[in-house]
């Protein structure tokens, strides 16, 4: 991951357009092909972003106070950032290495391990291929095929919020470069799905599914799952 605090102003090009005055911000580019602009508030939300596959060209520019210029450009879409540079204030590197993902609480790690010990209560034919699937952003908490062999990632919750289907949808994005996987779809499966998370998620192509955790961990008497 690189770390750059600048003094910079951000243009976006694409569908539409956006600019962010001259200002100083946290610029956030990572092992993924990421870049993300960054305040001083908003929580973790950037102000602008671009999500791999994705380049950023690095030149110098001279015009207006500014010391650089960089591009990010989007390898698919050719949506633009663009960063104008006044002053860099702090421009530092490290490796990260690969993430040990985030760890469940009892419950959510309970329910990762019942869906996939009995996966076919998502559907008849779903087979298990892997729980914990190893990415470079992370584990997929369960990695599995459906009746028709296509590849099903799934992101588990106890309580399915927006940024669960964003997490998801990272996930997907990455997936889907493999050709030995690709198409992969994605299935959000919480206790509880937010109505805003389900609005994301059928807008991103997930279908969210509700578990009954009591339902798993008596799947040997009748229960339901949906």
């Amino acid at each position: 991951m690189r770390l750059v605090i600048a003094r910079c102003s951000v243009d976006y090009a694409g569908k539409l357009t956006a600019h962010l005055p001259m200002a100083p911000r946290l610029i956030l580019i990572k092992a993924d092909g990421s870049v993300s602009v960054h305040a001083d508030d908003r929580a973790y939300k950037p102000l602008n972003w671009m999500n791999p596959p994705c380049s950023m060209r690095e030149e110098s520019y001279t015009e207006n106070g500014a010391v650089a210029r960089w591009t990010v450009t989007h390898g698919k879409s050719g949506e633009r950032l663009i960063l104008t540079i006044e002053e860099i204030l702090h421009d530092t590197s490290h490796e990260l290495g690969i993430d040990p993902g985030l760890r469940k609480d009892g419950v959510e790690a309970h329910l990762q391990e019942l869906l996939a010990e009995h996966i076919t209560t998502l559907g008849d034919g779903y087979t298990l291929i892997r729980r914990e699937f190893p990415t470079a952003i992370g584990p997929v908490d369960i990695l599995c095929r459906d009746a028709d062999s296509a590849t099903v990632a799934i992101e588990i919750k106890r309580r399915g919020e927006i940024d669960g289907v964003e997490q998801l949808t990272r996930y997907l994005e990455l997936l889907n470069r493999d050709p030995h996987l690709a198409p992969v779809r994605g299935v959000f499966a919480a206790q509880e799905i937010k109505p805003q998370a389900r609005v994301l998620a059928a807008d991103r192509g997930i279908h969210c599914v509700t578990l009954d955790y009591d339902a798993l961990r008596g799947i040997e008497h009748e229960g339901t799952l949906f």
